[in-house]
């Protein structure tokens, strides 16, 4: 599958799959990447080195410092696709990329192809959007 690349990177990593959407901004731990919204379905799952698969991300403008501070302590995520665009974690992305170096590829696919991919399942994302299911 072919998605829209909102943050360019490659990972190959395992899938986390959130039934919900989840704001970065008081829904994850960037020490840990262990999600800590209390109202969270999957609160103390841990997003840490995992593609991140939700249909939006939701909520706070500072979710994008969030990301870039997960990415300096070592617990970001490997990669996010979603079903929505979302411009603040892409903010987040190149901030971290331009402060640490590092790439968090954000990739958006469309709704049923997101379907497919399941929790635990190994997923590829490459430079240009497209996505491999292992």
């Amino acid at each position: 599958m072919n998605g829209r690349v909102l943050a360019p990177g490659s990972a190959d990593a395992i899938a986390i799959v959130l039934r919900e959407p989840l704001s970065l901004w008081g829904g994850m731990d960037p020490a840990s990447g262990e999600v800590i919204d209390a109202r969270h379905p999957q609160r103390g799952k841990n997003l840490a080195g995992r593609i991140v698969v939700m249909p939006a991300a939701r909520g706070s403008s500072s979710s994008s410092s969030v990301l870039a501070e997960a990415v300096r302590a070592g617990h970001a995520p490997a990669g996010i696709l979603l079903a929505e665009a979302d411009l603040i974690l892409a903010v987040g992305a190149a901030v971290a990329e331009e402060l640490y170096g590092v790439r968090v590829p954000i990739v958006v696919v469309a709704p049923g192809e997101l379907a497919l991919i399941a929790d635990g399942q190994a997923v590829a994302i490459s430079e240009e959007g497209e996505i491999t299911l292992g």
